[in-house]
């Protein structure tokens, strides 16, 4: 009896001896293909290496830093496991199809890849994000006005991490627009009724010596002859800044710019003070233009919403044109503009996109 329980000790130990090392050589594996050395130490890991160690991730004030595992492995068992698997992919491509193993290949995938770990994410609800940042311990007080006001506005509108925070240890992909949309865009002034008695200008516009119309500027047909139409424009003067016509009293979206020959062929009203004290008045000129335009701005609309899409939904989640003002549509658009590529005259459309969508014009 004696040596059956020895024989019973025995195969136990060797059992238990057995899963430790069974287990504690798949933890140890798990762990180590879970370092950042190991990430790093393919090939086709270079390229988001160097653009990682170029982020606030890696090197920062706080002395803090989030290894490769802290944002694209999660720490729930499940998703942890399943992660691992999914992983096996990229050793795959790594030693197997070369799919982007030059920087060319690299940038031609950009693109899908990001979108794979963003869809990742998205599912997640940033689960690896949040490991470390939460809405709670946020100090508003030591965060930008702008990144306070987008906080409150993610958590209202039940927005996870990466639906913002897109590029913060890598290059977003670099959002490009076709150049056929535009011509399509132009193709639509060809559909203009001759005798529109209102039209929209596509792209910025002469008006003889008297200045410039910007796009999307609404303009009351007077006559037509052959190509020339004479226009009128209505908008609005600020005291001080004569030489420019605005979309409405206080809504400092730019619809013309004047020459000191069309400031004096402006027809005014009086001025009148809003509530910050500046002094606007009513404001109409008559000229005449020969320019491709459009008697709708719907065509204009679809496009603006294609360049959101491309430009703006690329790197983050799109903010309704409702949720800013007029006002503050203008430096917000240009200083996303500023982070890409997008053309001016481009920006310049999405931007009237915007502010003629504000909140302080929907409805109107």
């Amino acid at each position: 009896m004696s040596i059956k329980k020895r024989y019973i000790a025995v195969i136990a130990a060797v059992g238990i001896g057995i899963g430790w090392l069974t287990l504690g050589g798949t933890a140890a594996v798990m762990h180590y293909t879970s370092s950042t050395e190991f990430c790093v130490s393919c090939h086709t890991m270079q390229i988001p290496y160097e653009e990682y160690e170029g982020s606030i991730h890696f090197s920062n004030a706080k002395g803090i830093r989030a290894e490769c595992s802290d944002c694209h492995i999660p720490s729930d068992p499940i998703d942890y496991v399943i992660t691992k698997i999914r992983a096996s992919k990229d050793i795959y491509h790594e030693f197997v199809t070369d799919k982007i193993d030059t920087e060319e290949k690299y940038e031609e995938h950009r693109m899908a890849m990001a979108e794979t770990v963003w869809a990742q994410l998205r599912e997640n609800d940033s689960a690896t994000c949040r490991s470390c940042h939460t809405f709670d311990a946020m100090d508003s007080y030591e965060q930008s006005e702008d990144a306070t006001k987008m906080h409150a506005y993610a958590q209202e509108n039940n927005q996870t991490c990466i639906d913002c925070h897109k590029g913060v240890a890598h290059f977003a992909p670099e959002p490009e627009m076709d150049s056929e949309a535009f011509d399509n865009l132009m193709a639509f002034t060809e559909k203009t009724a001759p005798d529109a008695k209102v039209v929209y200008p596509v792209e910025t516009i002469e008006m003889g010596e008297l200045g410039t119309i910007n796009p999307t500027a609404k303009l009351d047909v007077v006559s037509i002859e052959g190509t020339e139409r004479t226009v009128e424009l209505h908008a609005y003067q600020m005291k001080g800044a004569e030489q420019v016509l605005y979309y409405g009293e206080g809504q400092r979206a730019i619809v013309a710019m004047l020459t000191e020959a069309g400031q004096n062929a402006v027809e005014t009203g009086e001025y009148h003070a809003d509530e910050y004290g500046n002094e606007w008045r009513t404001a109409v000129i008559t000229a005449q233009i020969d320019a491709d335009v459009l008697d709708s701005l719907e065509p204009i609309w679809d496009y603006a919403e294609e360049l959101d899409n491309v430009y703006c939904a690329t790197c983050h989640a799109k903010i309704p044109a409702g949720h800013f003002t007029v006002n503050a549509w203008g430096p917000v658009a240009k200083g996303m503009g500023d982070r890409t590529d997008i053309s001016a005259e481009d920006l310049e459309l999405l931007t009237k996109f915007f502010q003629n969508h504000a909140k302080d014009v929907a409805g109107h």
